[in-house]
């Protein structure tokens, strides 16, 4: 018989994963460089071109156009409602993080002996959970462990559990397991470098790992279908399969987040 997981054990994990979970997510929407290079193009002397175009003409419309690019930090993000941007989240983000917990997928039916992409799976779910909650001004760590445990776990964790606040929880054992998560992610002068993409991979890597605490419950969360599944258990072609069934995963993730906010 398996041994039942209470809420404390599944807060004492979720604590430092959504606290070294906040800066990568912060990371990857900080402000977008091709924001910052539309509002650092210099005027130019308005000196004719074989075009018969202006340097100046041309520089305002390689802003135009950089404005319009739909990322964090430009004109056109800030003009997306809420929706807009967790589909964005969902569909840019997620390719990433659905191919890194698919790769398992070349190994075949041999990978489900590991528990190597439920453990990538649901920490890709956490981050896209952290992301949305993000987009909804929720920022509060229990709020966010609540909002993960419902999704993916299945559980309603009581406010106070899910802040620590019950009897024999460690607050420096969550600091220092906080600092063992995020230690990849760069840093420089005490502010948080752009987030590079082996950085990324092990962080997300670092991040499923602190989640074997609570195996039982990994499969709980949302996957594929069973035909994504069957192709998944085929050797080489078991990427495409967990792939496309991740990357459906993660839509369920998101349908889910949407009727908890509701």
């Amino acid at each position: 018989m398996a041994e039942t997981i209470s809420d404390e054990q599944v807060v004492k994990v979720l604590r430092p994963f959504v606290r070294a979970a906040g800066p990568m997510v912060d990371a990857l929407r900080e402000a977008d460089p091709f924001a910052s290079a539309a509002q650092a193009v210099p005027p130019a002397p308005s000196v004719p071109s074989a075009e018969g175009e202006t340097e100046a003409t041309v520089r305002a419309r390689l802003a135009e156009a950089l404005k319009s690019v739909k990322v964090p930090g430009s004109a056109a993000w800030t003009a997306m409602d809420v929706d807009d941007r967790i589909d964005w989240w969902v569909n840019r983000v997620g390719r990433v993080t659905a191919l890194l917990t698919a790769a398992p997928g070349l190994l075949g039916a041999l990978s489900d002996r590991l528990p190597v992409q439920d453990t990538m799976g649901v920490a890709s779910q956490g981050l896209l959970l952290c992301a949305i909650a993000g987009e909804h001004g929720v920022t509060d760590v229990s709020e966010r462990v609540r909002l993960i445990g419902w999704v993916l776990f299945e559980r309603d964790i009581e406010r106070h559990v899910a802040e620590g606040r019950y009897r024999g929880y460690d607050v420096a054992a969550e600091n220092e397991r906080t600092a063992e998560l995020s230690e990849d992610l760069p840093e420089r002068g005490g502010r948080r470098a752009r987030l590079g993409v082996k950085a990324g991979a092990r962080t997300l890597w670092r991040l499923g790992r602190s989640l074997v605490a609570i195996l039982g419950e990994l499969e709980k969360r949302p996957s594929g279908r069973f035909y994504h599944q069957a192709l998944g258990a085929l050797p080489v072609v078991g990427l495409v399969g967990n792939y496309f069934g991740e990357r459906a995963g993660l839509r369920q993730v998101a349908r889910r987040a949407a009727t908890w906010f509701a």
